[in-house]
């Protein structure tokens, strides 16, 4: 009566270590076949990349040149080198593209432009340096054209200049404005609401460089009228903000 047992209990154990084992290769086909596929989509993901860049870069070119309304798929996928149904299956329409391209532009603008350390004791120096990054950027006759645009279609395509103002200006203003609260806590600056300093400093830079520009007044600013203006911008931003410790 024992030996049937046990040998009912070493068939059990051998099916088990079966299963176990059935199963482990399965996974291992798996994690293989898995990694076979990401080895095959990994060229096909950086060609893509590539491409949808080589259209960015054609329907920037485009608008540019034509104005944004002038501008069709057409002409687009033209300046890209690309055909009209290759361009169809990276964006549905010339909307999609501006997007892309003010999206790209913005983002790139608030994460190296207005990234800061909020540990630097500088201040002076850190504003003048953003100030002056800042100007660089935007004083380019691309970067007023594409503002222009933006304007001109707000009204009848919200979501672009929502877009556009979130991802660009709202932010540099968010991330300015959270590097003087660090400072107001280090007893550094005094600030009732670092939300509209920001925002105040950030026009103060831009009032006689960037928005005549914006309007075809004035031309792109020199290097010194840029550090002149930044200069007079966090000279006077200070002047209002900055703690002045009592001497004993």
């Amino acid at each position: 009566m024992t030996e049937p047992f046990s040998q009912r209990k070493l068939m059990r154990s051998s099916k088990r270590l079966t299963s176990l084992k059935n199963r482990e290769e399965h996974d291992r086909g798996e994690n293989e076949m898995s990694a076979r596929v990401q080895e095959k989509a990994a060229p096909q993901i950086a060609e893509d990349n590539v491409k949808r860049r080589q259209i960015i870069e054609g329907a920037r070119a485009a608008f540019l040149e034509q104005g944004f309304d002038a501008a069709s798929m057409n002409d687009i996928a033209r300046s890209a080198g690309v055909s009209k149904g290759t361009l169809y299956v990276y964006f549905q329409n010339k909307e999609q593209l501006f997007q892309a391209i003010c999206s790209e532009e913005c983002e790139a603008q608030a994460e190296t432009l207005f990234k800061v350390d909020p540990d630097d004791v500088d201040v002076e120096g850190t504003l003048t340096r953003l100030g002056v990054d800042f100007l660089r950027f935007v004083c380019r006759p691309d970067k007023a054209s594409s503002a222009r645009t933006v304007i001109a279609i707000a009204e009848r395509m919200p979501d672009i200049g929502r877009a556009f103002y979130e991802t660009g200006p709202a932010r540099g203003i968010a991330m300015l404005s959270d590097y003087l609260k660090s400072k107001v806590e280090q007893g550094v600056l005094a600030i009732e609401d670092c939300e509209v300093a920001a925002a105040q400093l950030i026009e103060a830079f831009g009032a006689t460089t960037f928005k005549p520009m914006l309007f075809n007044f004035g031309k792109p600013p020199t290097e010194e009228r840029i550090r002149y203006v930044v200069s007079i911008a966090v000279r006077m931003f200070l002047t209002a903000y900055r703690v002045h410790k009592a001497l004993d």
